[in-house]
This record gives structure tokens, sequence and C-alpha cells, in this order.
């Protein structure tokens, strides 16, 4: 059987698991694709991504591009003979780029496709309550998370469940699908199922800062939701005293309270609650702008809530 000459592009923690698979497994990794070195912290020292922490380490070539449509890049990248390319958590590539191999490109995306096309799938998974989400292989073509679907795994979201909790899991699993999809390429034995285009898609789009702030005007559960689906990045936020709240955990707490969406309410040592329109959460972790991340405990020890 024919070894299979790869390269691998990721960048963050999450592509790590799915680079350390396959290395582990055998499969001949020709280069390594990522971010280039940023300025990070106070001293603005150049950081490196954890893809090439993990390649540096495992002594392989590392390719930085600044610029994927770059000729000098493009005909270096000819140069490794690559049969196929492994994409996970890196950016979008140009066509010249992910039609390069003769076998292609694929990617590893955190949803089952085609749910949750987008930059923040497991993000908005929970945000919108779902019970069940996974991690979808399929080879890149011209849209966006639109390509033939290869292998897929599902996942239940427990209702604990943060977006760190999940990252995690969905990150090893996506790992097996990895090493899983490099082999039955290899085999010359895989499905390409093409993604059905539906009325009901829910979309992923990236999250930015203003989108993470808490309307406390939604259901109990919605509220709920939104919190541990920003948790503990990037975090879901509301103002107390004109500083910014972020707000960690939560559980629907089952003592309603007359008031406002947004009004607050404590005993002042162990517990605060906030109205919603139908109902009230209880939080549970929290941090206050300039302030380390606290339990409500440690947080009601140095701060008084007028309710």
């Amino acid at each position: 059987m024919k070894k299979l000459r790869v390269i691998f592009m990721g960048t963050p923690e999450f592509a790590v698991a799915s680079l350390q698979k396959l290395v582990e497994n055998g499969v001949d990794v020709l280069a390594v694709i990522t971010a280039p070195d940023k300025p990070k912290g106070r001293g603005k020292k150049l950081g490196t991504s954890p893809v090439k922490d993990y390649a540096v380490e495992k002594g392989l070539t590392i390719l930085q591009p600044t610029n994927l449509k770059d000729p000098g890049f493009q005909e270096e990248l000819a140069e490794l003979k690559a049969d196929l390319q492994v994409v996970v958590a890196f950016r979008m590539l140009p066509e010249a780029v992910w039609n390069m191999p003769p076998l292609g490109t694929f990617n590893l995306h955190a949803s089952l496709l085609p749910q949750y096309r987008g930059a923040a799938p497991i993000n908005w998974a929970i945000i919108n309550g779902e019970s069940e989400t996974g991690v979808t292989t399929f080879f890149l073509k011209h849209e966006i998370d639109t390509g033939a679907i290869i292998f897929q795994h599902k996942e239940p979201i427990r209702e604990d469940d943060n977006v760190g909790t999940l990252y995690q899991r969905l990150m090893n699993i996506g790992a097996d699908l990895v090493l899983k999809t490099v082999e039955a390429v290899t085999n010359d034995d895989y499905p390409q199922i093409p993604q059905e285009e539906t009325s009901d898609l829910k979309p992923a789009p990236k999250i930015f800062k203003e989108d993470c702030k808490i309307d406390w005007n939604q259901t109990t559960n919605s509220v709920h939701n939104f919190i541990r689906g920003l948790s503990p990045y990037p975090g879901a936020w509301t103002t107390l005293n004109g500083k910014i709240l972020k707000v960690y955990k939560t559980q629907v707490s089952s003592n309603a309270f007359e008031g406002t969406p947004g009004d607050m309410r404590s005993n002042g040592k162990n517990n605060l609650e906030v109205k919603t329109s139908d109902g009230a959460i209880e939080v549970l972790e929290l941090q206050l702008e300039g302030k380390k991340r606290m339990t409500i405990q440690e947080f009601l020890l140095g701060n008084k809530i007028d309710a």
C-alpha cells in the first residue's frame, strides 16, 4: 500500500491533536503550514502558534506564509509534491492551494455539516440549545464548508457543557476522524456525500465582543445557554456600576422574582440572581473588569449588590 505524502495546515490548540495523531501513527507529514509569529503580551515578544510549537518539537518542516496567494509560497508548496493536504482550524485557502494535491484537500469542521457552517460552530451549537453536535471531514471547494462529506462523528452536548469542555472532546474526537480519513484516502475507500441545502440550516458566524452582551429580556434557558456558549472564551458580559461584568457559569434559578429583566438581587453572601423575561438566572462564576475570575462567594466578599 502506498504511503501518502501529506501536508498539514493548522494554527491553534484544536489542530495540534490532529497533527499529533497523524505523526504518532506514522503518516508522512512533509510539512506543516501555520500562522506567522505574532507579538504577544505587554512585552510584544513574538509568540508562536501551538501547531508550530508541536512541529518544532517533532522536527517537522514549517512554512509560515503571510500571504497564501504569494507565488513564491505556492511554488515552494508545489515542490513538496504532496498527495493530500489536511486542514484543521486554519484560514481560507485560495483555489490554487487547495486544488494543488492530486487527491485534494480535506478539512475538519467542528459540527455536523451542513449545520453550523462558519467560524464558531461549537459556540453556536450551545447558544442555540442543541443536544447534539459532532465533527465532519469534507473536501474543500469554492464555497466555505460546503464540500463533499467524507466522515462524521456525532457527540451529545451535555447539560453542564460549556465551550471549553465541548471543545476538548471535539478536538480529540476530531483527531481520530482525521486519521480515519487519511487512512481511507490512502486505501482509496471513502465516501463523498454531497451536502444537502435545506431551508433550516443554522449558521455559525464569527463572534465579536459586541455579540457577547447578555440580553436579559430573553428567556431563562436562552440566557443560560448563551452564557455557557461563550464560556470560557470570549465570555458573555453585562454591566455593573458602569463596569464590564463577564459571566462564566450560571444555573437556572427556581426562585423567580418580580422586577425588570436585568434586575439583580443577592443575599450578600453566596447568592446572586438576575431577572430574565420568564424567571431568573443564578450566577456562580464571574469576573469584574480589572479583577480576576472568581466564584460568587469571593465576589460578594468585596462587592455589594444593591438589591
